[in-house]
């Protein structure tokens, strides 16, 4: 579980909920709840976005957000060091002993790339194949970013036009002046519920989403450079250095010192 998605979404809420009540008795927070002006925001942006996307994707856009609450189980350094192993193996072995080792990675894209250099096949074309995969990966992740990002623009769009509709309401009856000010109040919380759906949820998926998304690509950048620098039959230190270079100084230490353990031994 992601706690940093989850503490800052429910802090943001509680702190918008505490300025609300600050200094006042609590039942005033039922004056920023109203049932029109959710209907006009929520309603509208939502539509808007199921008329922009196929079903499908509007679904899998909503389902998305489960993503940024679950932790992420990649591990580079771990997966670093795996594919030196495996370029060990081959160096020792030969590459067609790499099909062996094939079946206790967990990993589909890297369990691909292994098999498509166990039977032979031309590095560039194992190239192309593994980065045609990662490019349909990555448009499938933004199709997801999107999403919450055209919703995102939609909230405050649809909080202005609900807004700009409790205004036309409020001025064409305006013959009891004292019902002017709770008339724009309500006119006004349309606005507050745009902002909401777009600076509380929406740019936080979507930014978490995207941070997902790059974590995920270099993984298989990462996958990729490895196991063309097996095919290729370089050395181990030289595919270990190769592959550091993905990762921040802070992160080489202790996967330079396993890796050279594991040449040593």
């Amino acid at each position: 579980m992601d706690i940093a998605s989850i503490l800052g979404l429910v802090i943001c809420f509680v702190l918008v909920i505490f300025g609300i009540v600050f200094g006042n008795d609590f039942s005033v927070i039922f004056r920023f709840l109203n049932m029109p002006s959710a209907l006009i925001t929520f309603g509208g942006a939502f539509c808007c976005i199921l008329a922009s996307y196929t079903l499908e994707n509007f679904v899998g856009g909503l389902k998305s957000m489960a993503l940024i609450f679950k932790t992420s189980n990649m591990n580079v350094p771990e997966t670093i060091q795996k594919i030196i192993d495996l370029s060990n193996v081959a160096r020792k072995e030969g590459l067609l002993s790499l099909e062996e080792a094939a079946g206790d990675i967990e990993d589909p894209f890297l369990q691909k790339g292994i098999l498509l250099v166990v039977d032979g096949t031309d590095p560039e074309l194992v190239r192309a194949i593994m980065e045609t995969e990662l490019v349909s990966m990555e448009d499938r992740h933004k199709t997801k970013i999107g999403f919450w990002e055209d919703l995102g623009a939609m909230g405050p769009a649809w909080g202005m036009i609900g807004t700009l509709i409790g205004l036309i309401n409020m001025l064409q009856d305006m013959n009891d002046p004292s019902s002017i000010g709770p008339s724009m109040a309500v006119a006004l919380i349309t606005t507050l519920y745009g902002s909401l759906l777009a600076n509380w949820i929406c740019a936080p998926v979507a930014t978490k989403l995207k941070s997902k998304n790059a974590d995920e690509m270099m993984m298989k950048e990462i996958e990729i450079e490895g196991l063309l620098s097996i095919q290729a039959g370089e050395n181990p230190r030289v595919i270990e250095e190769k592959l550091k270079s993905f990762l921040a100084p802070k992160d080489r230490g202790s996967n330079a010192e396993e890796g050279m353990g594991e040449m040593n031994g």
